[in-house]
């Protein structure tokens, strides 16, 4: 018997249903950041602050910078890529395509914030670029069996985590990430009207 696809198991899925278990995979991922965090830093308190510096001129420059460079890249792929290699089986035209911007605003930060404390703030600081580079990549599973997607998920990744081994700073890393993931959903969202 053949497995369903996932675009078919997302089509059966309302747009509340698909939203509503992105934002529980985000609040799992911050739970086990907290948990990590309690478990492998000397000091709870002191291992967070310790990667929070709010420079501005490091999350424009190792931030919004490199995150608006990241977008740029995409867009110009998704310019000359076939649809067909960039096609994340219908999650994100679900999440974003009716959204509010409010709630676009909201969804992205909540993904970058979790993400980033879980996989820079906790493995990168305790495991290393590499190692937190590639679970990164391999968490975004449903990018596994696209060439291009997996190829820009890894360049994400190692591109992010470079930003963090430049600064140790989890708010340029935020900051980069929510960038990538705010535009490409306003693209979505005003793509699809």
């Amino acid at each position: 018997m053949n497995k369903p696809k996932q675009s078919d198991l997302i089509n059966t899925m309302s747009d509340k249903e698909v939203t509503f278990h992105l934002v529980l995979t985000q609040l799992i991922i911050l739970s086990l950041s907290i948990i990590g965090s309690w478990l492998l830093f000397d000091s709870f308190w002191n291992g967070w602050i310790t990667q929070l510096h709010p420079s501005v001129r490091e999350i424009l420059i190792y931030g919004i910078i490199p995150g608006l460079i990241v977008v740029a890249i995409d867009l110009i792929l998704m310019k000359f890529v076939p649809a067909k290699y960039y096609d994340d089986g219908g999650i994100n035209t679900k999440v974003f395509k009716s959204r509010s911007l409010l709630g676009i605003i909201g969804i992205t930060l909540l993904v970058a914030i979790s993400e980033e404390m879980l996989f820079r703030g906790v493995l990168h600081a305790e495991f290393g670029y590499f190692i937190a580079s590639i679970i990164f990549a391999v968490m975004h599973i449903r990018y596994l069996k696209k060439f291009v997607l997996l190829i820009s998920v890894l360049f994400v990744s190692f591109f992010i985590g470079y930003m963090y081994e430049i600064t140790g700073n989890l708010l340029t890393t935020m900051a980069a990430h929510f960038i990538i993931d705010l535009l490409l959903a306003f693209y979505i969202r005003y793509k699809m009207r």
